[in-house]
């Protein structure tokens, strides 16, 4: 396949609400088939947050291993937990969803103003969690908010807490963090050390841009409710399968096809077996 694109589906997210959307999956099984419907669509990975039985953003380990358990009783996608939970989760919590079984894991690798609130990690819980994620064989994805988040994920790299080259994800978009331009991006993609991937996962409005932004210089896109709701101007997505299917048409656009989940697991140097 030339130049594939690696689709992730967020299909959840700790900020979100059926307040503001009715389509958001928030039990184990509505969770696992939004993952299914976004794997059909065309995604080859899915990041993962779980909510308790009243809808709360929680880290129990113990929804994550039925929603992964879930899941993959229907598809053999990459399935990625999220270590970030919400901005008022404990650093001893957010640890607790890498021993749910699922072969990636966000590492974020810096502090930073989220809309009102801030989403603290400091250095040393950044290393605890990276050593942690290496320690049980888990591929780390590496979120970065603001241009001195690479400087630590580079230096992550460097002290081999995160084996060389590295993945990266860029979110771009949040209010607080950096903004959501072409020229942010090209900084930080251009600072990459060689042979890293990296995928774009633009907030809100932003979400399509950046999406374009990234099928044109050669990188992977995330989509999905936890991001950005909207299919259209006002149109709201039903489900992240939706948002999938417009990141496919638009990796068409752009002479890119999306990657299947075996040339994924190629492409981010996982195992062919799903199973831990």
């Amino acid at each position: 396949m030339i130049n594939p694109v690696i689709i992730t589906a967020a299909l959840v997210g700790a900020e979100l609400t059926r307040k503001e959307t009715p389509y958001l999956p928030l039990t184990p099984d509505e969770i696992a088939e939004a993952g299914e419907r976004a794997v059909a669509a065309g995604a080859a990975v899915l990041h993962l947050h779980v909510r308790d039985r009243k809808g709360r953003p929680s880290c129990d380990p113990k929804i994550f291993r039925e929603v992964i358990r879930k899941i993959r009783k229907r598809t053999n996608a990459i399935l990625q937990v999220s270590t970030g939970g919400s901005v008022h989760d404990s650093f001893t919590d957010r640890l607790k969803p890498l021993t749910a079984g699922a072969e990636m894991a966000s590492l974020n690798s810096g502090s930073v103003n989220f809309w009102e609130e801030v989403f603290a990690n400091p250095r040393p819980f950044i290393e605890k969690l990276a050593r942690q994620i290496q320690k049980k064989g888990i591929k780390p994805e590496i979120e970065v908010y603001d241009l001195s988040h690479l400087e630590v994920a580079l230096s992550l790299i460097e002290q081999g807490l995160v084996l060389s080259p590295g993945h990266l994800q860029f979110v771009l978009g949040i209010k607080g963090g950096l903004n959501a331009t072409e020229e942010n991006l090209r900084l930080l993609v251009g600072r990459l050390p060689t042979g890293a991937s990296w995928t774009v996962a633009g907030i809100g409005r932003h979400q399509f841009p950046m999406a374009a932004l990234a099928l044109q210089m050669g990188g992977h896109v995330r989509v999905g409710l936890e991001d950005n709701i909207y299919l259209g101007k006002g149109v709201l997505a039903q489900g992240s399968h939706e948002l999938v299917k417009k990141a496919v048409a638009l990796s068409h656009q752009y002479g890119r096809q999306p990657a299947s989940i075996v040339e994924s697991r190629r492409l981010l140097n996982l195992s062919l077996d799903p199973t831990p």
